[in-house]
């Protein structure tokens, strides 16, 4: 079936949907193969989450196995009447299949546990298209540890490039040496500058402006820093639950401390970490919405010597969604998708799960 499969362009409808919450990313590409991959932006919109849903998705994580059942049923319904309104907008009639990254719940790969929401066979029935969905599960159970998942795409889609630095919910990073790339997670992000300016009644800290108005909390600066995981080799991945039963602990020590305060020394630590991964990189490719927080991005800038490179607004916001378009085509040809040198499986694999509707 897969060689039937193999063409020379796909267009297909990518989704993305980060840790923070902030909105699910859909974009409408055109993947062809001539000598190497290359892509072209035909669509995008980002479709902010309703106080109703961001509140639901944050509080996922607490629910018990029939309570998220539930909630995973309600939100495929919600993501394939966002698609298909997608379509609608667009006027998008040619379609070989949708790709998506679902909502990540749980990600424990240690434990051998991934879970995300939006991955059920339903999905293809009501969009009436191929689906293609749940990438982490199979990496997992190969020993791996389910993520990063975009790396394939930043080797063959942005391959001008020495590293991509996604600076989403949270830090990660491709590295490409040679015909090789590793890749992994450095550290929490917008999931916690988010939930920062949140108690300044902001959805976000647009720019960085107030985080550069704030100063260094040193005691918390070197809290931060000591994190073990920023000592463990990759491959290492992280989820939400890292992100409260450490980074959080950490925060709640200095709960009484100025907002922008803990914004900048946070936006501080997060650049130091970063940055610590740039050393022997002469170019970096940095999308995701972090690309548009100022501050951040002249921290790094002033903490290493290669070119950060921030592309257009369109490839900041969409460049994942692209990827998990890019990896539902290298599935449909039956082609590798997931790399073991980046998540540490038993080996290289072609991840996901293909649903065909029944109509």
């Amino acid at each position: 079936m897969a060689e039937t499969l193999k063409k020379q362009e796909y267009f297909i409808i990518g989704t993305m949907s980060g840790t923070s919450r902030d909105g699910l990313d859909l974009v409408y590409v055109k993947l062809s193969k001539a000598i190497s991959w290359d892509y072209e932006i035909l669509a995008a919109k980002t479709y902010g989450y309703s106080p109703t849903w961001f509140s639901k998705l944050g509080n996922a994580i607490n629910l018990s196995d029939i309570k998220l059942a539930e909630l995973n049923k309600d939100y495929s319904n919600f993501l394939a009447d966002q698609i298909l309104h997608f379509i609608k907008e667009f006027n998008i009639v040619k379609i070989d299949a949708v790709g998506s990254h679902g909502h990540t719940v749980i990600h424990q790969p240690d434990q051998g546990v991934t879970f995300q929401l939006g991955n059920l066979a339903m999905i293809a029935d009501k969009i009436n298209k191929p689906f293609i969905c749940d990438f982490r599960i199979q990496d997992v159970l190969l020993g791996g540890q389910g993520a990063p998942l975009v790396p394939i795409g930043d080797q063959l889609l942005f391959h001008n490039y020495d590293a991509c630095l996604n600076l989403g919910g949270f830090s990660n990073i491709s590295i490409k040496k040679g015909n090789n790339i590793i890749a992994y997670d450095i550290c929490a992000l917008n999931t916690i500058l988010n939930a920062l300016a949140n108690q300044i009644n902001l959805p976000y800290d647009a720019a960085g402006v107030h985080a550069r108005q704030g100063e260094i909390i040193n005691p918390l600066y070197q809290e931060l820093q000591e994190l073990r995981y920023y000592d463990l080799l990759p491959p290492k991945s992280l989820g939400i639950e890292w992100v409260n039963a450490h980074v959080l602990v950490i925060l709640k020590k200095y709960v009484d401390h100025n907002v922008r305060d803990l914004l900048h020394t946070y936006t501080i630590h997060s650049a130091n970490q970063i940055a610590k991964n740039l050393n022997s990189i002469s170019a970096v490719l940095v999308t995701g919405g972090g690309a548009f927080n100022d501050f951040l991005i002249s921290e790094i800038k002033n903490k290493v010597s290669c070119d950060v490179i921030v592309p257009s607004a369109n490839l900041v916001d969409f460049k994942e969604a692209i990827i998990f378009a890019f990896l539902s085509v290298l599935k449909l040809r039956g082609e590798v998708n997931c790399l073991a040198s980046v998540t540490g499986a038993k080996y290289d694999h072609s991840s996901g799960k293909i649903f065909n509707p029944n109509t």
